[in-house]
C-alpha cells in the first residue's frame, strides 16, 4: 500500500482520539525513522520516550523472536525463568526496592501505586502537584493536573489535591494525617520539562516519613537512562516507596511496573492483578533490553550527549526562545510563542520532536543518537527557531 491508501483507511477507522500526521511511517533504525516512500526522519520523540535503546534493537528482536517460538504468555501465578530473572535484575537497580509488581503500561502502574498506597496506609487521600501529568485512567487522571486531559471525564476519583510544583512550603501545608501518598515526577515531561530542586525533594521524603504519608516517584518517562542515570531519583539521593516505571523498560514491547519498598505493606494474593503482566515475551524483551543499557552504558551515554546536545542548544541566538532546559536526554526548548509551528517547521525538515504545553519544544531522542545525529539537529534547529513563528 502506498501512504495515501493507508492514510484513508486509518481515517476511515480510527477512533477519532488521535490526531493524525500526514506522515506514514513504516520501518524504524537506531535513531531513524523511514515513511513508506524510504525518506528518513531523525526521530526526537522516541515514541514518547519508548524507544530509549533506539528502533529495531537487534538483540531486542533476537530475544522477542527467541521467547515467541517458547512462551509467549502465562499469568503470575505460575512462576518463570524470564520473569524471575527480569524480577531480579530490576529490584537490583534501586536499593531498598525489592519487590516488584508487573503490568502493561505507565497508567496502569500508577494505578497500582494508588492501590498499594491506600491498602498500605489505610488512608485515602493523595498530593500530586501543578503540571503533572500521570496518565489518562481515572486514578492517574485524578492526579494529572491539565485540565484539558480532564474535561468531559468528571467526576474524578476523590481525594486527590493538587500544589504548586518545586514549592516546599505548599506541600509542607497540603501533606497531613489523612494522607496517603504524595505523588511526583522528579522532571516534569508533559508538563513542561521541568527538573525539581534537590531539596525539593529531599524535603519531600522528610515530610512523608514525618507525617505517615508514602512517596510515589513517577518514572515512567525518566526511567531507563534517560536523564543520565537509570533512574531520575539518584540525581537526588532519595528512595522513594514506590516507584513507578513504563515506557522503554521492555524496549519498545509494552510493559510497566512497580518497584515496591519495605513501608508497603498488606499485598496479599488477590489485592491487585493483571492478566498480561509479567508474560513471558514482554519480560524477555525487557530482560535483553536491561542488558543493553548496562552493556551500552545508555545512562552514561545521555549524561554526555545530553550535556553535549544542551551547551549548543543555548548557543543558538535566537531571540524566539524563552529557556532551554531538562537533565540528560530529556530537553525542553521553552518559546515565546506557540510551538506548533516549529514542530510542524522540524518535520518537514524531517526531524520529528513533541510539544511539552503549548510553548516548550520536547526533544527525546534515542539515547543511541550519535553525536553526527545531534549535529544535524542543532542545524535545523537553529534555522528553524531563529524564523518567524
Amino acid at each position: 500500500m502506498n501512504s495515501q491508501e493507508i492514510i484513508a483507511i486509518e481515517n476511515k477507522h480510527t477512533s477519532g482520539v488521535y490526531l493524525k500526521q500526514a506522515l506514514t511511517i513504516v520501518r524504524g533504525q537506531g535513531a531513524s525513522l523511514f515513511d513508506v516512500d524510504g525518506a528518513e526522519y531523525l526521530d526526537c520523540s522516541s515514541g514518547h520516550g519508548v524507544a530509549n535503546l533506539g528502533h529495531a534493537h537487534p538483540k531486542i528482536a533476537e530475544a522477542i523472536y527467541k521467547q515467541a517460538s517458547t512462551l509467549i504468555t502465562l499469568f503470575e501465578t505460575f512462576p518463570n525463568d524470564q520473569r524471575a530473572m527480569l524480577m531480579e535484575k530490576i529490584t537490583g537497580l534501586v536499593p531498598g526496592l525489592d519487590r516488584v509488581f508487573f503490568c502493561n503500561s505507565g497508567t496502569e502502574a500508577v494505578e497500582a501505586a494508588f492501590k498499594f498506597a491506600r491498602i498500605s496506609t489505610g488512608r485515602k487521600n493523595f498530593i500530586a502537584a501543578m503540571r503533572a501529568f500521570h496518565g489518562r485512567t481515572y486514578g492517574s487522571l485524578s492526579a494529572t493536573f491539565n485540565k484539558k486531559y480532564r474535561e468531559g471525564f468528571e467526576p474524578l476519583l476523590p481525594g486527590f489535591s493538587h500544589v504548586a510544583y518545586n514549592n516546599i512550603e505548599a506541600l509542607d501545608k497540603a501533606v497531613n494525617e489523612e494522607t496517603a501518598a504524595v505523588i511526583l515526577e522528579v522532571v516534569q515531561g508533559e508538563g513542561g520539562v521541568y527538573p525539581a530542586s534537590l531539596e525539593y525533594v529531599q524535603t519531600a521524603r522528610r515530610i512523608c516519613d514525618e507525617r505517615g504519608a508514602l512517596l510515589i516517584v513517577d518514572e515512567i518517562q525518566t526511567g531507563f537512562g534517560r536523564t543520565g542515570e537509570m533512574f531520575a531519583i539518584e540525581h537526588f539521593d532519595v528512595t522513594p516507596d514506590l516507584l513507578t516505571c513504563a515506557k522503554s523498560l521492555a524496549g519498545g514491547v509494552p510493559m510497566g511496573a512497580v518497584l515496591i519498598g519495605h513501608n508497603i505493606k498488606n499485598l496479599t494474593p488477590g489485592v491487585h492483578g493483571s492478566t498480561f503482566g509479567g508474560n513471558p515475551l514482554s519480560c524477555a524483551a525487557a530482560n535483553a533490553a536491561l542488558d543493553v543499557m548496562k552493556d551500552e552504558d545508555l545512562p552514561g551515554q545521555a549524561a554526555a550527549k545530553g550535556a553535549y546536545l544542551m551547551e549548543k542548544l543555548k548557543k543558538i541566538q535566537s531571540p524566539n526562545i524563552r529557556e532551554v532546559r531538562g537533565l540528560g536526554l530529556m530537553i525542553g526548548i521553552e518559546m515565546k510563542q506557540k510551538v506548533t509551528p516549529y514542530i510542524k517547521a522540524l518535520q518537514e525538515k524531517r526531524i520529528i520532536a513533541l510539544n511539552a504545553g503549548l510553548t516548550v519544544i520536547r526533544l527525546l531522542p534515542p539515547l543511541v543518537i550519535s553525536y553526527e545525529q545531534i549535529d544535524h539537529l542543532v542545524g535545523v534547529l537553529t534555522e528553524v527557531l531563529s524564523e518567524e513563528a
